[in-house]
């Protein structure tokens, strides 16, 4: 390339270097160049909002430096400008922390504009300027780096916080798309501590516009005999938490987070009991996940987490044919590996609980061992002795509930 343009590594790379965090993909700005200069070097062109390019070899992400201009609500109203006349710090000022503002040149030098470095050695998540406050997906982003970096001790600025609380009561996240929360909310899932990733957006306010059937469940009181936390919101979150220790499976985790959200239609007359909660917030929790477009996937485990939990926790005193129906409620012949995430996600609300988080609990185990004697019945000579249509399937549960008997 000519000698004016200049190429820096920017972003997530050199904040996780600084870190010691590892880290993946790598992304670069272009100051000093244009469209031109790029495709005459054989980089490939893939943004469509503004200049993104892939580069030949290593195919890593290549963007012209460029500025931002405000021009409508939401996360989308954005005028976007890149010439070879905008300089690094124009386009380091238009990111959202200054952790993520520093650039890093060819001979390895750092240009941190906004102290960046600094806030990375004191563990603090700083807005860079006040643009920030223009784009309500930078709340999504704070709160899932503090899914990724609380264990190291970061923290938001309180003048950040502050900001984004401005930017709740403004309405701006109002303009937030479903694809967008949903997507940031899953990366957040798949981090070391998804539990401050949710703290986080009630702290500023967010949860409450965001998913306000979450939000609803602090302040909901519970039997003390069996939730010795008492409060619904915090037994939610040391379910979350407990979801992480025993899976790293998004779908686990988001399906111990959202597993009582039927408590939050509780009448109050009714506390601190549940009845029927399970079958409310199975329906509620088919309208979050369409509402946010959550993928049905994620859907399928929760709604039937939400629905059934409570026949986990009670496998020891169920009978056979209950047991034998509940694995049929739940498809696990055909799907023995979703049946699996259940039992997961059910385990972590059992040890949810302040004193019952290493507590031996055997629901598990036992409802592994009846779907494993009941899959092993032999069909075939079902079959052969006759049976067929409805009478073969009368007497293949007979036989499955036969098996689950003799455990």
């Amino acid at each position: 390339m000519k000698s004016s343009i200049k190429t820096y590594l920017v972003g997530g790379a050199v904040r996780d270097e600084l870190l010691g965090y590892p880290f993946k993909e790598k992304d670069w700005v272009v100051v000093g160049a244009t469209v031109n200069d790029m495709l005459a070097n054989n980089f490939q062109q893939v943004g469509k909002d503004f200049p993104v390019f892939l580069h030949p070899k290593t195919k890593e992400e290549h963007a012209l430096a460029r500025t931002e201009r405000k021009t409508a609500a939401g996360y989308k109203g954005f005028e976007v400008h890149a010439s070879p006349d905008v300089t690094l710090e124009d386009d380091l000022i238009r990111r959202d922390l200054t952790i993520n503002a520093i650039a890093k040149d060819d001979d390895g030098t750092y240009i941190d504009p906004f102290n960046g470095v600094d806030d990375i050695n004191n563990k603090v998540l700083r807005h860079v300027s006040d643009a920030f406050n223009e784009d309500p997906v930078r709340i999504l982003r704070i709160a899932r780096f503090m899914a990724r970096y609380a264990h190291l001790g970061f923290s938001v600025a309180d003048e950040t916080m502050q900001l984004m609380k401005d930017m709740v009561s403004a309405g701006e996240v109002d303009a937030l798309v479903p694809e967008r929360i949903w997507q940031e909310m899953q990366k957040a899932l798949t981090e070391k501590t998804p539990t401050c990733f949710i703290e986080t957006l009630r702290a500023c306010g967010a949860l409450k516009r965001i998913i306000p059937e979450l939000d609803c469940l602090w302040g909901v009181p519970q039997p003390e005999e069996h939730h010795p936390e008492i409060d619904t919101g915090i037994h939610t979150l040391l379910v979350l938490e407990q979801a992480c220790k025993l899976s790293p499976d998004p779908q686990v985790r988001f399906a111990a987070l959202v597993h009582d959200l039927g408590k939050g239609s509780t009448p109050k007359e009714e506390w601190p009991s549940h009845k029927a909660h399970e079958a409310r917030g199975a329906k509620i929790v088919l309208q979050v996940c369409q509402r946010l477009r959550i993928p049905n996937e994620y859907r399928d485990l929760a709604e039937r987490t939400a629905r059934f939990h409570l026949h986990f926790h009670r496998a020891l005193e169920l009978k056979p044919a209950t047991v034998v129906k509940t694995l049929e409620q739940l498809d696990a012949f055909r799907k023995p590996e979703r049946f699996e995430k259940f039992l997961l996600a059910s385990e972590a609300d059992a040890r949810g609980r302040p004193g019952y988080e290493d507590k031996d609990f055997q629901q598990g185990h036992y409802f592994r061992q009846a779907l494993t004697a009941a899959t092993n019945i032999n069909i075939a000579k079902l079959r052969e002795r006759g049976f067929e249509n409805m009478a073969l399937a009368n007497k293949i549960r007979e036989e499955r509930i036969t098996a689950v008997k003799q455990l």
